[in-house]
């Protein structure tokens, strides 16, 4: 288990919250960060005015690094460790639901967790610091296995090229450590060009995907806000890739009305029969100050719906368009 850390020791800039809030103004109620990380959405929220927040990870470190930070809060702060898929079994009812599905910076920042390609540390990258690993599958998946995983999870069009090539370093012995993985890319695929992300980015978000099943986390988490949320409740998700977004943006689409407008002679608005009110018509990015500010945010998307009375209903993984392999790995 990785050491703690104080929340004073780790940098974190949490991306597009003064737009999340600016949204979802006036912020009152009770709401879920289904992905606490450092604490920067249920901080903004809890000053911002909710009356308390539940910070849901799966990463114990996050959860130890709330226990020291969240003693100013008191009893406005819940912390519970579980997944986001489960959140409606860590309350009734909510008045909000936040979920940033980036990897946090205290997880990249430290190298003994495995998810950065820029430091050197064992192959990890488990969230929950439990199950298999990074280096299992990288070790034991087939090549076929391996080449599905960085396609479908990373869209990484040389998936069978480093699919190869692992397969031929597994033969010298196991691959354990980041840098040993990252090299191996990028003298299969190349370096990449000044200004463009490095060329294990896809792989390791890949891998990353695979060791924490974050898309069908992502698709019963979905499920599970609309089913926890109260009439009116706002649900905003911060995404950092296109498959993400995709999924995120077809449930709502599935799941959501258009606005509903009161026509200028004063007559009461249908009521809507989808779940969601979609409130943002285009995803929000990031504007130039915070890209100035957190250059880790120009991939960051934030779309916000909010609730209506109508009852939940479950959603196929197929309508999401969500990636998902042939075989179990």
């Amino acid at each position: 288990m990785a050491s703690v850390v104080s929340a004073s020791d780790v940098p974190h800039i949490p991306v597009l919250l003064r737009p999340l809030l600016e949204a979802v103004s006036p912020v009152e109620g009770h709401w879920i960060d289904g992905t606490l990380g450092a604490g920067g959405y249920t901080r903004g929220l809890l000053d911002a005015g909710a009356a308390r927040v539940i910070g849901i990870d799966r990463d114990p470190l996050a959860l130890s690094m709330a226990s020291e930070w969240g003693r100013a809060y008191g009893d406005r702060l819940q912390l519970v460790q579980s997944n986001f898929a489960q959140m409606d079994e860590a309350a009734e009812t909510v008045d909000g639901v936040v979920l940033d599905l980036g990897v946090s910076s205290m997880q990249l920042d430290q190298a003994d967790r495995g998810f950065s390609f820029l430091r050197d540390g064992p192959l990890d990258m488990r969230m929950g610091q439990e199950g298999r690993s990074a280096s299992d599958i990288v070790n034991e998946a087939s090549e076929e296995d391996l080449a599905d995983i960085l396609y479908f999870f990373g869209e990484e069009r040389a998936s069978r090229r480093i699919a190869k090539a692992i397969m031929r370093e597994r033969e010298a012995g196991p691959i354990t450590r980041t840098l040993q993985l990252a090299d191996l890319i990028e003298a299969t695929i190349g370096r990449s060009k000044k200004g463009q992300s490095h060329s294990a980015t896809r792989s390791f978000q890949a891998l990353r995907i695979a060791v924490n099943a974050e898309y069908d986390s992502l698709w019963q988490g979905l499920m599970a806000a609309e089913r926890v949320l109260a009439p009116d409740g706002w649900l905003a998700i911060v995404t950092f890739h296109s498959v993400e977004d995709r999924m995120v943006k077809r449930f709502l689409q599935a799941h959501g009305a258009k606005k509903v407008r009161q026509n200028r002679y004063g007559a009461a608005p249908e009521a809507p029969s989808e779940p969601f009110v979609i409130v943002t018509r285009k995803a929000i990015g990031p504007d130039a100050e915070e890209l100035a500010q957190n250059p880790r945010a120009r991939s960051a998307k934030l779309r916000v719906a909010r609730r209506t009375a109508a009852p939940a209903r479950d959603v196929d993984a197929d309508a999401l368009d969500m990636p998902i392999l042939k075989r179990s790995v």
